[in-house]
């Protein structure tokens, strides 16, 4: 009865959290709706071009190859070598999850479940996953630090969140990250007090964390190859944004959504809005009316950019429905 109630109590937190989110967004979209002509909105929608919307869908792909080929790094350095066919059904699988649940949760579970099986534990394939995601985040932080720093005061010190904000964040999560590779021992320690829970399944899942972090203190050069991966990501996001502007014919060079397309995915990461829906529009229109451009344009880049992605995204749920052989057997 108290396991019933409590997971009723869960399902509503998780319920409202939905609603405010969902409220969140559409206020912020019809705040930005407000202030622009949406007639010439769409007339401007319907002559994009779509020579460059399909080099837009194309760099979108080369950025999930990139993306992949940093998933399967992690991977060989624990001595787990899969195809890299299965690996990128995979994170297309988790790219449509993310793009069509409310949070992105459920990908990494698709990643954590199709690799659990070759890794021996469900932990440590967790681990690969966060791990991933976290060199993911330094690098799209750190260029995001970059970009607020070289725009300065042309793009008001960096907008919403300030260059110096940025790069303590950086610093601290490195300060963090530190230690897993420097003294893996140290996490299990510091995680230790868990064994009050159930000692032996914790003392289990810290070996096995253990045994990971271990394995990447004497290949380095797995961590670095992936953080260097995270910034080619970034790179290309940027270019698939600038597809975008020039399908418009919006006049925005690289070096200014070099700005614009770090900072906006660190924005959409506070937990207000229902994947990112309008304050991921509030930043490219922060950025755009700054550089002087309509926020009809912001609008319209961000927008389309969503399209394509969801658009893209489908791909994977071809791929789930299709998969009829154990993953990695390709």
């Amino acid at each position: 009865m108290a396991q019933r109630t409590a997971r009723a109590a869960s399902s509503r937190r998780a319920y409202l959290a939905a609603g405010l989110k969902i409220v969140i967004s559409l206020a912020l979209l019809a705040v930005l709706f407000s202030r622009v002509d949406v007639g010439r909105l769409w007339t401007a929608a319907r002559q994009a071009s779509s020579a460059w919307l399909l080099g837009a869908l194309a760099l979108y792909g080369l950025m999930v190859a990139a993306s992949t080929w940093r998933w399967r790094v992690l991977l060989a350095a624990q001595d787990v070598r899969l195809p890299f066919k299965s690996l990128t059904s995979s994170f297309l699988v988790a790219t449509f999850f993310n793009n069509f649940l409310p949070s992105n949760i459920g990908g990494d579970v698709v990643r954590v479940t199709d690799t659990a099986a070759a890794m021996g534990s469900r932990t440590m394939a967790a681990t690969i996953v966060l791990l991933d995601r976290g060199l993911g985040l330094l690098g799209l932080v750190l260029v995001a630090a970059l970009g607020a720093t070289a725009a300065g005061s042309r793009l008001a010190n960096g907008g919403p969140i300030p260059a110096a904000l940025l790069w303590t964040g950086f610093v601290i999560a490195v300060m963090l990250a530190a230690p897993a590779v420097l003294k893996p021992e140290l996490y299990a320690r510091v995680l230790r007090p868990l064994r009050h829970l159930h000692p032996e399944w914790v003392d289990e899942r810290l070996a096995r964390l253990t045994a990971v972090l271990t394995r990447f203190s004497t290949a380095p050069g797995a961590l670095a190859g992936c953080f260097a991966g995270a910034i080619v990501v970034q790179a290309v996001l940027v270019g698939f944004y600038l597809a975008i502007a020039h399908s418009l014919r919006v006049p925005i060079g690289f070096s200014e959504l070099a700005v614009i397309v770090p900072i906006s995915f660190v924005v959409q990461m506070l937990p207000v809005s229902m994947n990112g829906f309008g304050i991921r529009e509030a930043t490219f229109g922060f950025y755009f009316t700054r550089l002087g451009l309509p926020l009809e344009s912001a609008i319209l880049v961000s927008f389309l950019g969503a399209a394509l992605v969801m658009l893209f995204s489908l791909s994977g749920a071809v791929a789930y429905l299709s998969r009829g052989r154990a993953f990695g057997s390709a």
